[in-house]
This record gives C-alpha cells, sequence and structure tokens, in this order.
C-alpha cells in the first residue's frame, strides 16, 4: 500500500516542480509594487526583483528606510513614502503608479506591510489595541490591492498577500490572528472573483522567521507595558508570578522556532510574482509545514489542549476574608 501511495505521489511531484520552475518573459517591462520595504522580507523582496531585472516600486514607511534600500538598488528601483493606513497616502501612490506604467498596467502587487505587537492575552487587551493593527494589516492590505486593482487587471498579473500561519490557528490573544484571518479571507474571495479576469492571487503563510515583527525583546517589552496598565485586580487574577512565567516561555518558544533565512519566505514571494504557473498559497518554514499548518486542519479540542499546555498556570491572590 505504501508502495502504491509513492507510486502516485512521485510523478505528481515531478510534474508539479517541472510545471512550477516555468518563468514569465520580458521581465524588464513588469512593474512590481511592494509595501512594508523598509526592512524584512519586503525589504529583501524588492532587491531580489530589482536583481531579477523586474521593476519594482518599493513602498516604505520611513525616509531611512527608502535611503537604505536605494544603497542596493540600481536605477530601475522606486522608492516612496507610504503608509498603508493612510487613505490619501495610498491614494497617491496608485496615482503615480498608474502615470508609470501606462497602458502596461501594474503586474504585481504584494501586500508585505505589517505589524505584530501588542498581542497578549485578550483580556488585557482595548479596542483600540485591535483598530491600530486592523488598520495596517488588514485594511492596509484591502485599500492597497483596491486601489491598483484595475491596472493589475489590465495586465492580468498577481495580487500577493502576507498573512501568515495564524491566519489559520489562533494560539496566542490579540488582534493580530485576527487581522491575519482577515486576510485569508480577503485573499479567497479575492482569488474567486478574479479568476475571470486572468488575476491570480496568492497568499504566502509564513510561520516563525527573526524579523522586527518576531523581536523576542520587543514582544517582552510590549507584553510588559501591557501588564502594567492592567488595575490591581486584574493582576491578582493571574497572579504575580503569571509575567514572568509568560516571559520565559515566549523567550524559550521564539529561540526554538524562529528560522533566521529569510530568504525562505522571499522566494515563495518572488515564485508568486513571476512563476506562469504560481501557487494559490505558499507555506514557508519547517514549522508551518510540519507543526502549524497540520495543527490547523486537527479537531478543535485537540487543537485548544495543544496551545493550552504552552500557556502558563494562573496563580490568582485570594483575598482573606
Amino acid at each position: 500500500m505504501f508502495l502504491y501511495v509513492v507510486g502516485l505521489v512521485a510523478p505528481w511531484l515531478v510534474y508539479r516542480w517541472y510545471k512550477e520552475r516555468k518563468r514569465v518573459p520580458n521581465k524588464g517591462d513588469k512593474y512590481v509594487y511592494i509595501t512594508g520595504c523598509d526592512t524584512g522580507f519586503g525589504n529583501l523582496l524588492a532587491r531580489h526583483m530589482d536583481t531579477l531585472g523586474f521593476n519594482v516600486i518599493a513602498g516604505c514607511y520611513t525616509e531611512k528606510g527608502e535611503d537604505e534600500l536605494k544603497k542596493f538598488a540600481s536605477d530601475r528601483l522606486e522608492t516612496f513614502h507610504l503608509d498603508v493606513t493612510d487613505s490619501e497616502s495610498v491614494s497617491k501612490m496608485a496615482a503615480f503608479i498608474k502615470t508609470l506604467v501606462g497602458q502596461k498596467g501594474l503586474w504585481a502587487v504584494v501586500n508585505n506591510a505589517g505589524v505584530a505587537l501588542p498581542s497578549g492575552p485578550t483580556d488585557w487587551l482595548t479596542i483600540d489595541d485591535y483598530k491600530d493593527m486592523l488598520a495596517v494589516n488588514l485594511c492596509g492590505v484591502i485599500d492597497v490591492t483596491l486601489s491598483v486593482l484595475p491596472l493589475i487587471k489590465k495586465a492580468r498579473g498577481r495580487v500577493v498577500n502576507v498573512a501568515s500561519v495564524f491566519g489559520r490557528c489562533s494560539p496566542f490573544g490579540g488582534p493580530y490572528c485576527v487581522s491575519k484571518f482577515g486576510v485569508e479571507s480577503f485573499n479567497d474571495s479575492l482569488r474567486i472573483n478574479m479568476a475571470a479576469f486572468g488575476v491570480k492571487v496568492a497568499c504566502i503563510e509564513p510561520g516563525f522567521f527573526r524579523t522586527n515583527v518576531t523581536d523576542v525583546d520587543l514582544m517582552q517589552n510590549s507584553l510588559r507595558k501591557l501588564w502594567d496598565r492592567l488595575p490591581q485586580s486584574q493582576k491578582d487574577e493571574y497572579g504575580p508570578g503569571f509575567l514572568k512565567a509568560s516571559i520565559d516561555m515566549l523567550d524559550r518558544r521564539f529561540r526554538l522556532l524562529t528560522d533566521s533565512n529569510l530568504m525562505k519566505v522571499v522566494g515563495c514571494m518572488e515564485h508568486a510574482v513571476s512563476a506562469v504557473h504560481p501557487r494559490t498559497r505558499y507555506s514557508a518554514g519547517w514549522d508551518a509545514k510540519f507543526f502549524w499548518l497540520p495543527v490547523s486542519y486537527m479537531p478543535t479540542w485537540i487543537m485548544d489542549r495543544l496551545f493550552r499546555r504552552n500557556i502558563p498556570e494562573l496563580m490568582p491572590i485570594v483575598s482573606a476574608k
């Protein structure tokens, strides 16, 4: 039986490998718009696509990010200030791109910009914590996509949205998982709607990678700030040792799981943009492939039990009567 399964799977893998090797021609005529290019995946992708010969339009949040990116790029690469939470900034960028690409249209947009803090137990957070992150991670993705979608339809091009394995399961509280579940939903509906126009829509679902988004020190400091603003009665519910236990666990998990090879994700992004036959979903990282995604298909009670094992125990202070 095992050999029968291998006999079926092996030819399929070879066929998929051969099919996915083909790349689109005339790269020098194609424009690729990437958000969040100051650091991390966006920065590396902009430089990589520039090296491959594409015309890159890189949206950076800071002037420093623009300057640093220009040092490693050719004259083809254009950098611009972009705040994905500001519709006026998004519209200005779209108007510039329309002038730049002309009748060719825009070959691809890669929605990479994102933030991860604050994250913590749900009852430690406020609605403003949710609104701020959703404005970047979800509304920003939607706004940028809609602003250039007519240009992409004209080119019969690509939309590439960066979600996360945490758009499949929610092992911790806060707006990050909520925003990434939203990106997954937007991506699915867009993919179905755009198929009739010849536009391909892909979703990147990375696991843990070592970027500014997963900086352990920043995440620990954020958790401390959330704790410090809690009322004493709520701190007593969790107990005085809960914060330290959470920080220690966070440190162990991130040091164990985070991957420093960012090109695993960049390679998926590049394939989604430049392959003749891109995939609809890309799982980047060993933890995504062999842990998070399999867990997301498990029965809810099993998934809950796995995740609850990684939450420190409550040590509430019981008031004397």
